[in-house]
């Protein structure tokens, strides 16, 4: 595997694939899944016990599994939805949401109850609607938080990309790893250390964390800027 300048915009195009595609399905479910743990919780607006803890299990389960785990566990549905299991990018797509949607979960539980209870009881005192207590409550009150939790939720997914390599689906955490192993050997001299390519390789990964890290939390403290003037 020789270093080319295409090949290397290819994996940061398959890397931004995976983390962009994925975040964006493990949000569709874990968002509303982070609501649904919240409300039925103990001091939620609508508590439930049976609801919460079987949910709660759920998400914990999933989360105590390791993504490599959750890539051959799903093995079978990425054959079935690709054609095939390894080898392309995006067959690493459904380990990454099931391993990033349940993290997703219990982020967002977590803003939400961040929200100081007096603010709720306020607007349902109102005779607000659950609905509108979280849609005009909740969810505005915990932006800020929510900015913050989607920001970690990127870079854990960046660093879930890492397991591409396993199923040979690209990227470039994993090119990186299977340049130096297989067609290198450098991993095991040190010499790696010394390769211009493997530097160009890691800056890049780095650039990418940092870039969403700050842009991130730029957002976030701007929102919290906004809500304390108000």
């Amino acid at each position: 595997m020789n270093f080319s300048w295409s090949d290397f915009g290819l994996s940061i195009g398959y890397t931004l694939g995976m983390v962009v595609i994925s975040t964006l399905f493990a949000y569709l479910i874990g968002l509303p899944l982070g609501i649904l743990l919240n409300v039925t919780s103990k001091n939620g607006l609508k508590p439930n016990k049976v609801v919460n803890t079987i949910f709660g299990v759920i998400v914990n389960l999933l989360r105590s599994i390791p993504c490599i785990i959750l890539v051959v566990i799903c093995m079978p549905w990425t054959r079935a939805w690709f054609g095939t299991g390894i080898g392309e990018w995006y067959t690493i797509l459904i380990p990454l949401v099931m391993a990033t949607f349940a993290f997703v979960a219990r982020m967002v539980e977590t803003s939400l109850q961040e929200v100081p209870a007096g603010e709720v009881e306020a607007i349902k005192s109102l005779g607000a609607s659950s609905f509108q207590i979280i849609t005009r409550v909740l969810l505005p009150e915990a932006r800020s938080s929510l900015i913050a939790g989607f920001v970690v939720t990127l870079v854990n997914v960046i660093g879930y990309t890492s397991f591409a390599y396993n199923i040979g689906a690209g990227g470039l955490i994993s090119d990186l790893y299977r340049y130096y192993t297989y067609h290198t050997g450098a991993f095991n001299d040190g010499t790696y250390l010394l390769d211009w390519v493997f530097w160009v390789m890691v800056i890049a990964i780095v650039a990418l964390v940092q870039i969403v890290q700050e842009a991130g939390m730029f957002i976030a403290r701007k929102i919290d800027k906004r809500k304390k003037v108000s």
